[in-house]
């Protein structure tokens, strides 16, 4: 019975790309061969699942015949996959061409079949499979005050990473190097042969015991069995710039899990959350603050006390015939422009909410009368 890649990875079949990625990632970390209760079967199954619902096209192939072994396809008319008909050849229907019935196959398919034929011929480039290590993502929670002024975090998350026994190289320290893997003749490629509809193909693939390199260390490295890298935890200084937006990515190159056998790292992507602020509302560049305004004040002129963001506080006057169901908008006091080549910053607007006296005394009614009769 096919294998069920979907479930291996515990997603739904119209999963995302990055979907797949953070289910493999976090399924491989689990059942490392390296972590206590880890286990290398599962491990090399999550792997293989991996590696077809990571591939566009093997993919592709996976959910419309079960299978991503090249050279396979559904059965259709005739006994041939996905309904070829042969008489479009001389004598056959079309005067001469191909004919294609049926949905089991596509044309465009053919091009993986003219290029499994071309590597058996020994006329492609080497494929290495040891490759770039993931890119990573982390979140890092900030304050709006730290969104405001910039700061300086750091992060600390587990990964793979290099090697420390070995370099990252695989090969244990002073036991001669590496030397030609005797699986492939020092190739790093095997050849399989594989039936098709055009008959039998030699199909070259990497060779699984030096992962397409050619060779294998003399003496493979204890701490990592080879691969040039652990699981372990890495530790990553990073600066958030003032200004930043909430759910803003930052990259750091580099800093991401680290390639197999001294390949290059993949970048860390910090993607910052500003929590919610009891006194201030951001919206954009700008910043909004809630006051409660005593009518007499309002009556008498009294200028309103505003708190900022900086941790100061701005004392501003309510201009005459200003409508109290607007915002007050004070110039230059919200937050930083992230990137801007000239610096700058956005505004502060103050709500205003109308609160009204408790009680008033016989001779504040009268002066109230007296100024409304004015």
């Amino acid at each position: 019975m096919p294998k069920d890649y979907y479930q291996i990875l515990g997603i739904a079949r119209t999963a995302s790309d990055d979907e797949i990625k953070k289910a493999y990632r976090k399924l491989a970390h689990q059942h490392h061969p390296d972590k206590p209760g880890g286990s290398e079967s599962k491990f090399k199954e999550i792997n293989e699942a991996y590696q077809v619902l990571s591939d566009k096209a093997r993919r592709a192939q996976y959910d419309r015949f079960g299978t991503a072994e090249p050279g396979v396809a559904g059965s259709g008319a005739g006994g041939f996959p996905g309904g070829f008909n042969w008489g479009g050849f001389p004598g056959g229907q079309g005067q001469g061409g191909f004919q294609w019935e049926g949905s089991g196959f596509n044309p465009e398919d053919l091009g993986d079949v003219m290029e499994s034929f071309f590597e058996g011929m020994g006329m492609r480039p080497r494929r290495k499979t040891y490759e770039r290590g993931a890119d990573l993502e982390v979140r890092e929670e900030i304050s709006l005050e730290e969104a405001f002024r910039g700061a300086a975090k750091t992060l600390r998350f587990r990964t793979f990473v290099s090697c420390a026994a070995c370099g990252g190289k695989g090969v244990e320290a002073g036991k001669g190097g590496f030397e030609k893997c005797a699986a492939c003749d020092g190739r790093g490629e095997v050849r399989e042969q594989r039936r098709s509809f055009f008959g039998n193909f030699a199909q070259v693939r990497p060779c699984a015991k030096c992962h397409g390199t050619g060779e294998v260390p003399k003496k493979a490295c204890g701490r990592c069995g080879g691969s040039g890298r652990v699981e372990d935890d890495r530790e990553v200084k990073v600066d958030v710039l003032p200004g930043v937006e909430d759910g803003q990515l930052i990259k750091i190159k580099g800093m991401g899990e680290a390639g197999g056998r001294g390949t290059s790292a993949g970048d860390l992507y910090v993607r910052v959350r500003v929590k919610p602020h009891s006194v201030f509302e951001r919206s954009g560049i700008n910043l909004i603050v809630t006051r409660e305004l005593k009518i007499m004040d309002l009556l008498l002129g009294k200028k309103v006390e505003v708190p900022t963001i900086s941790g100061g506080t701005i004392r501003v006057a309510i201009p005459a015939n200003f409508n109290l169901k607007e915002n007050l908008r004070i110039p230059n006091e919200g937050m930083p422009r992230f990137g801007a080549a000239f610096g700058g910053r956005g505004d502060l607007y103050v709500n205003f909410i109308i609160k009204a006296p408790k009680e008033l005394g016989a001779k504040a009614k009268k002066l109230l009368e007296d100024i409304g009769e004015a």
